[in-house]
C-alpha cells in the first residue's frame, strides 16, 4: 500500500498536538502501521516523513490545530487523555502496588517507565508503593546497586516508596514453603535435570512427585542443612498440572541450593527461593492489590496465581495489567551489560550522559514528573512501541520544560 504525504502529515499533526507541538518520527510510524505500513517499508518512508516533521514542528500550536482540522478525517483521531485511566477495583487508601528490580545494576529508563504507573496509581488513590529489591539469586548481584536503587527510588518518588530487600525475609519464604509441602502441593525433587526434563516433556511425573508430606519435609530439612544435599542435588518444585499444554508450567521450580556467597547474607543461607515463590509470598504478605507489569510476565503470573490458590488466597490475587515493551532502537537497557561496559572503561560511571540510567537522567536535569507525563500519555497499552533515542528525548525534554 502506498501512503501519501497527506496521510503522513495528518498523523504528524495529530502527534504534535498530543505532545505540545512536537511530533516525532517513531510515533508517526506507529500511527502509519494502522494504514498498512509494513516494517520492511520503514526505511523507504522515512525520507518522506522527516521533511514533513521539520515543516510541522516549525508551526505554532494554533497553526498546527488549523492544519489538522483540514486533515483529521484521514486518521482515527483519539481524544487526548490527561492522566492515567481509572484503576479497576481501586478504593481510596486501599491501593498497594510494587515494583521489583534486581540489584544487578542501577535503575534504568526501562525500570522508570514501569515504576511510573505503579507509583502514580498508589499516589492517585493515596495508597502504598513498595520498591522490592529481588536479591535471592546470589549469582547476579552488584553490591553497590542496593544503595543506588534506594537513592534513585527516593528521587523518583519523592521518598514515598518503601524499600524492601528480599534476602532479609528468608524465614518468611521458608515458612511458606512448609505450608505448600503440608498441603501436598510442593515436593523436593532429586532427579537429574536431564531425566526430569525428559519425563516432564512426555507429561510423566518424576518418582519424587509421589513422596509423602513427611518424606518431603525431611528432604526439605536436608536441603536446608549445611551438611545435607549439595548444590544441584535437590530442587523444590510446585506440584502443578502435569498435562498442562505449556511444558514450562509443569511442576515448575520454587527453590534451589546455591552456595555462592551472598553480598549481604554471606553464607547464612544455602537454599534460595526462586522468583515465583518469593513474589507470591511477598505479594500475599504485603497485601498487594494491583500489579502493572510487562506482558512477558504472563506465565509467571499464572504460576503465582497457582500458589495463591493452593494457599486459599485466590480471591486476594491482585488485579493485574500488562504493558507492552518500549523498544529503543539505539539504547542498551540491560543493567548487567551496562555494568560490564563501565567496568571495561567504556563509560565513566553509571551517571555517564550516554547511558539511559536514572543517575544519568537526573544529572542531565530531567525531573521525575517529566517521566510521569510520558507514562500518563502512554497509558496501559499492551502494544509494544518502537522509538529511537532522538525522538524519545525530544518528547521527554518537552515534558521536562512543562514541569515547574
Amino acid at each position: 500500500m502506498v501512503i501519501n504525504s497527506k496521510t503522513i502529515k495528518a498523523y504528524a499533526l495529530k502527534n504534535a498536538l498530543e505532545h505540545n507541538g512536537k511530533a516525532v518520527a517513531g510515533a508517526v510510524i506507529n500511527g502509519l502501521f494502522k494504514e498498512g505500513l509494513q516494517k520492511s517499508a520503514i526505511k523507504d518512508i522515512l525520507p518522506k516523513i522527516n521533511p514533513i516533521l521539520k515543516e510541522i514542528n516549525k508551526l505554532s500550536l494554533e497553526q498546527q490545530k488549523k492544519e489538522f482540522s483540514k486533515l483529521k478525517k484521514l486518521v482515527g483521531h483519539r481524544k487526548i487523555r490527561h492522566g492515567l485511566p481509572k484503576l479497576p477495583k481501586a478504593k481510596k487508601g486501599k491501593v498497594i502496588t510494587r515494583f521489583s528490580p534486581s540489584p544487578s545494576g542501577a535503575l534504568t529508563l526501562g525500570h522508570i517507565l514501569t515504576i511510573g504507573p505503579n507509583f502514580l496509581y498508589a499516589e492517585k488513590y493515596k495508597g502504598k508503593f513498595y520498591i522490592r529489591i529481588e536479591d535471592t539469586n546470589p549469582d547476579n548481584i552488584y553490591k553497590p546497586a542496593y544503595k543506588m536503587i534506594e537513592q534513585e527510588s527516593e528521587w523518583l518518588t519523592n521518598k514515598k516508596a518503601k524499600i524492601i530487600i528480599q534476602s532479609k525475609q528468608m524465614n518468611i519464604y521458608y515458612k511458606y514453603t512448609e505450608k505448600l509441602i503440608n498441603k501436598n502441593s510442593a515436593y523436593v525433587c532429586t532427579c537429574k535435570p536431564e531425566k526430569f526434563k525428559k519425563l516432564i516433556s512426555e507429561k510423566k511425573p518424576c518418582p519424587c512427585r509421589k513422596l509423602s508430606k513427611k518424606e518431603n519435609l525431611q528432604r526439605w530439612k536436608k536441603m536446608l542443612n549445611q551438611n545435607g544435599y549439595k548444590q544441584g542435588q535437590a530442587v523444590l518444585r510446585f506440584k502443578s498440572n502435569i498435562n498442562d499444554k505449556n511444558p514450562a508450567m509443569r511442576d515448575f521450580p520454587l527453590a534451589r541450593i546455591n552456595t555462592t556467597t551472598h553480598p549481604l547474607q554471606k553464607n547464612k543461607y544455602k537454599v534460595w527461593p526462586l522468583m515465583n515463590l518469593a513474589v507470591a509470598t511477598d505479594d500475599i504478605e504485603m497485601k498487594i492489590t494491583h500489579i502493572i507489569r510487562g506482558k512477558d510476565h504472563r506465565d509467571n503470573a499464572k504460576r503465582q496465581k497457582m500458589i495463591y490458590k493452593t494457599l486459599g488466597k485466590e480471591k486476594q490475587y491482585p488485579w493485574t495489567a500488562y504493558i507492552g515493551r518500549m523498544h529503543f532502537k539505539d539504547l542498551e537497557m540491560s543493567a548487567s551489560k551496562m555494568r560490564k561496559a563501565i567496568e571495561a572503561g567504556k563509560y565513566k560511571g553509571w551517571d555517564d550522559k550516554r547511558l539511559p540510567t536514572a543517575a544519568s537522567l537526573k544529572k542531565r536535569g530531567y525531573k521525575p514528573q517529566a517521566f510521569w507525563k510520558f507514562v500518563e500519555q502512554r497509558g496501559l497499552s499492551e502494544v509494544d512501541k518502537i522509538i529511537d533515542k532522538k525522538d524519545f528525548f525530544e518528547v521527554l525534554s518537552n515534558f521536562n520544560k512543562q514541569v515547574k
